[in-house]
């Protein structure tokens, strides 16, 4: 046994990152995720320049899989998954409103298969109202959930985008919870049910406990901007750039300490929580402006002493050497037949009783057409057939 969800079968019809990043995460915990492409694969595929036939995004997105390249169009392989969500626990999938119910595999359909099955709706803006039948992707949802305007540029007032994708990984994190909350529920009660996800909706709640506090009191409203707790700490220093976050007392005090300004201690500007709250633009200018007289090496070292919260910020190369991030084994590094040492990270969640382990990287399209189907009790002849006829398809390497 190997994770804390072997046993679970999880057919996989989603694209893109929301819905695979879901899923891959199950699959290091232990299920077998069935990934359906149609002929040619998912968009991902295409993504990107791919090193010996597999594409770096596809890969990051999809390790823990095993991969069934097949044309639902035909009869013969709608007949095919039908048979593969008998045994199915979970089916996940994310394409627009109404797309997987003219497929053939709707929900009605799937449960009259499965009575059981835990079906999940990953949508970017839900079923209904005016966006739902949009195309989206990630910088969308940041437009609209208020991600873009909390990284508002504090100078110019010009709204800012966040450089990677958090609404479709944050939409991924959701759904594998909410996956495992409803595979619990099976568990005590025997039922299944349906899972609606959308973007928007996941965005909002997460950003709203600090992001959006200033409107939690109706009529009472503060201006969310003033309201937010986070601030940009980046700081210059003479060789290069670190963060530091003196929140309480005692790391205000410790701050003043390490770069010598015992004085700020004691100042009113800055004597509680509520003052330096008041006050801090002026007090985030008077930290940058001191920090920049120190190097990052010395004045990082004054403030662990100190008990104060920081670190260098690293560039990405620089993360592989990170002292911390090797002592936790973050990444690890896989040794695979076509693409030779590739790295990933470890799944982050550690269990004690039911280890997860990373046992496959992600699939060349097809690569298991033959085990899955012969596990669905398809003759070898049978699946030749498939083959061709068209039905199966799979990637020549």
């Amino acid at each position: 046994m190997s994770g804390p969800l072997t046993g679970f079968r999880v057919i996989d019809l989603t694209t893109m990152v929301s819905g695979p990043v879901a899923t891959m995460m199950l699959g290091d915990q232990g299920a077998d995720v069935i990934k359906i492409e149609p002929p040619g694969g998912e968009y991902m595929r295409k993504a990107g320049v791919p090193y010996r036939g597999m594409p770096s995004s596809f890969l990051s997105c999809n390790r823990s899989k095993r991969s069934l390249a097949i044309d639902l169009k035909k009869p013969k392989g709608l007949e095919v998954v039908k048979k593969l969500v008998a045994t199915a626990d979970v089916l996940v999938q994310n394409f627009r409103p109404g797309a997987i119910e003219r497929m053939g595999l709707g929900e009605d359909i799937v449960r009259s298969i499965q009575p059981k099955i835990i079906f999940v709706s990953i949508s970017g803006f839900g079923d209904s109202g005016p966006y739902a039948g949009q195309r989206v992707y990630d910088p969308i949802i940041q437009a609209i959930s208020g991600l873009a305007d909390i990284q508002r540029d504090r100078e110019s007032g010009e709204p800012r985008m966040v450089r990677t994708i958090i609404p479709d990984k944050t939409t991924s994190v959701t759904a594998a919870q909410a996956i495992t909350a409803a595979l619990l529920h099976r568990e005590r009660t025997g039922d299944g049910q349906h899972i609606r996800l959308s973007m928007l909706d996941t965005m909002i709640a997460y950003l709203w406990p600090e992001g959006m506090s200033g409107l939690n009191f109706v009529g009472n409203e503060v201006d969310p901007a003033k309201a937010q707790m986070g601030l940009d700490l980046v700081f210059k220093t003479v060789d290069g750039y670190i963060t530091a976050a003196a929140v309480s007392d005692a790391e205000w005090a410790g701050f003043c300490r390490a770069i010598r300004h015992d004085e700020w201690i004691e100042d009113a500007k800055f004597k509680t929580p509520a003052d330096r709250s008041r006050n801090q633009s002026l007090r985030r200018q008077m930290m940058s402006d001191e920090l920049a007289k120190w190097k990052s090496e010395e004045i990082l070292k004054r403030m662990k002493i100190e008990d104060v919260p920081c670190a260098p910020i690293l560039d990405r190369w620089s993360i592989l050497e990170d002292e911390q991030v090797q002592e936790n084994e973050v990444i690890e590094i896989h040794d695979h037949p076509t693409l030779g040492n590739v790295r990933q990270p470890r799944p982050a969640a550690r269990f004690d009783r039911s280890p997860t382990k990373v046992t496959a990287l992600a699939p060349f399209l097809g690569a298991d057409n033959s085990a899955i189907l012969a596990e669905a009790g398809y003759a070898e002849a049978d699946i030749d057939r498939l083959e061709l006829d068209g039905v199966l398809h799979h990637q020549k390497q």
